[in-house]
């Protein structure tokens, strides 16, 4: 019988009236490796970042998420905790990050930080005395079980990295759970003292004083008490992992997304309400809507949540309309909240991986930024996404990532989206590092370097920065509820952006061509007398008010105004 939950410990400090700034905002993902190294070790770090603020600050977001940068054997790039309270040395020392986040305050930055808490390294000390035996005072603050007669593992689940999600230890005799690297171990949510152990960790951040969260794999965090097989997939769509992972053959009805997950969730929230702190979930599930909805309840859980729904290969406006409107129709039961992404560290960047002919295209770039932020929720931006920055093509032999080794060469892993940051083009590095970095920098992505953009009054920089001040000033693309418009051209997406039903409410109308080729449609229903919005900084796009035809050139967009709402 599980042990009845015990309460939340009350915080150290008073509490802080919520907060809703993450409503509608626009944030910054920095992976800390390769955005600035300050100490000529090759790896980007904490002062590094301080030192780059001022880039990030002017573009115009409302907050920076800071990947992993705690004490880790590193094994996947700080997604492997070995103690959440202290900075690793590569990335430098808890006053480095007191000073970073004092600038970026100073800078009307706030500042996210990435928490692992479905899992941690197994060089953490929590499991290192679990593993000791099978009866000391952590003996089950990891997901342990005893081998089938036969000597196999205790159920069919599988490790997102591939193989068996269970590895024998020796010592106890006994598998344990490893939802992603065998050096990852699963904590056992099941346990109450885990939970309070976890949400301890959590506190001690939001004491220093971070604005919020970005808990990674959250849907993770609970198995199924009963270690029951996951079904085959039976051809079905598991759209998380590449469909030669062997992960993909399941439907993961059983090892994730667990209903007792969201008590938890509910008691890490009465956490970060205390401290008026922000929160954003990745959700990595086949169905994801009603997952994101449910974590994301209003005032209950977590405050937003993404999916890797737009993070595939998956590029047309058909599918991008599909997962929006599964989204909105499921937070509209719920009263929760999005966020959205086309790239982050853990896929092949957006400029290569939607482009039409596998190459990186300046206008398609600027039509998919203009578009991602045009639609309804938060919106997370990686670095480099605001330079156009295309996949870079990293040889076998410089490979960090142990996914991309494992599946090579169909699957080159996670490096090519995480080389350093371009600063400047003359550079050999790119202004990333005195030294040869970790990862080496990408002539394709240096060519785009900020220096060279900043010195092109058209480049995608700063068409980043007139989007996002566009946006900040909007108060019905930030809030407005959206609406998609049918239309003949299959590679045009078109929606409407408004706010609630009022005399003279503003209306928008958007409109992009994803393809390569010009494209013409007439002008919407209800949407004739409109005209191009003064505000908006989108391109590529011409309304003919004689014929009410909008004609949209190659990767272009437009957007319409409206004041009235006759329809």
């Amino acid at each position: 019988m599980m042990e009845k939950m015990t309460p939340a410990v009350p915080p150290s400090t008073p509490a802080t009236p919520p907060l809703d700034w993450w409503r509608g905002a626009v944030i910054y993902q920095i992976y800390p490796r390769s955005f600035q190294d300050s100490n000529a070790d090759g790896v980007g770090d904490l002062p590094g970042i301080t030192d780059r603020l001022d880039h990030v600050a002017a573009l115009g977001v409302d907050a920076i998420w800071i990947s992993p940068f705690f004490k880790s054997p590193m094994k996947d790039f700080g997604y492997d905790v070995s103690d959440y309270r202290d900075v690793d040395p590569l990335f430098g020392t808890l006053a480095d990050f007191d000073a970073l986040l004092a600038r970026a305050h100073q800078l009307g930055l706030r500042v996210m930080i990435d928490q692992v808490l479905s899992h941690t390294s197994d060089q953490h000390a929590w499991f290192q005395e679990s593993r000791l035996s099978r009866d000391n005072p952590k003996h089950d603050w990891y997901v342990w079980s005893d081998a089938k007669p036969d000597g196999t593992p205790p159920n069919n689940w599988l490790s997102v990295f591939g193989g068996s999600a269970w590895q024998w230890d020796t010592r106890r005799r006994q598998y344990y759970l490893h939802s992603f690297l065998t050096s990852q171990p699963d904590l056992n949510f099941h346990n109450p003292a885990v939970q309070d152990a976890v949400l301890g960790e959590v506190r001690f951040w939001c004491e220093k004083g971070v604005d919020g969260f970005r808990f990674d794999a959250c849907n993770h965090q609970v198995h199924d008490a009963l270690l029951r097989d996951n079904p085959a997939a039976d051809g079905g769509d598991v759209s998380t992992v590449r469909a030669d992972n062997p992960y993909a053959m399941q439907r993961h009805l059983f090892d994730k997304s667990q209903p007792e997950n969201l008590v938890f969730l509910e008691r890490l929230r009465g956490v970060l309400d205390a401290f008026g702190a922000a929160s954003i979930g990745e959700v990595g599930d086949e169905h994801a809507p009603p997952i994101m909805a449910d974590y994301t309840e209003a005032g209950k859980r977590l405050h937003m949540a993404y999916s890797f729904s737009l993070l595939t290969s998956r590029s047309s406006p058909a599918h991008l309309r599909g997962e929006v409107e599964a989204l909105e129709q499921e937070i509209a039961r719920t009263g929760g909240w999005g966020c959205w992404a086309l790239s982050n560290h853990d896929v092949p960047r957006i400029a290569t991986r939607w482009s039409v002919d596998g190459q990186a295209d300046p206008r398609q770039a600027r039509m998919l930024l203009s578009m991602l932020l045009s639609l309804r929720g938060s919106v997370c931006l990686y670095q480099g996404e605001e330079l156009g920055l295309p996949e870079a093509d990293v040889p076998f032999e410089r490979l960090q990532d142990p996914y991309g080794m494992a599946f090579w060469p169909e699957f080159k892993g996670r490096d090519g989206c995480r080389t350093p940051m371009p600063w400047v083009a003359a550079d050999a590095q790119g202004g990333f590092s005195p030294v040869e970095p970790w990862l080496p920098v990408s002539a394709a992505q240096r060519a785009l370097a900020v220096d060279v953009q900043e010195a092109d009054a058209d480049s995608l920089l700063h068409a980043t920065r007139a989007l996002l001040a566009w946006r900040r000033g909007s108060a019905v693309v930030r809030a407005g509820a959206l609406r998609f418009l049918d239309t003949d051209a299959d590679d045009v997406l078109v929606f409407e952006r408004r706010l609630p039903d009022e005399p003279g409410a503003e209306r928008l109308l958007f409109a992009f061509n994803f393809s390569a080729t010009a494209a013409t449609l007439p002008v919407p229903d209800g949407w004739h007398g409109a005209c191009i919005a003064p505000h908006a900084p989108l391109t590529g796009a011409r309304l003919d008010t004689d014929t009410a035809r909008i004609t949209l050139s190659p990767f272009g967009a437009l957007c319409l105004q409206s004041s009235s709402h006759e329809h």
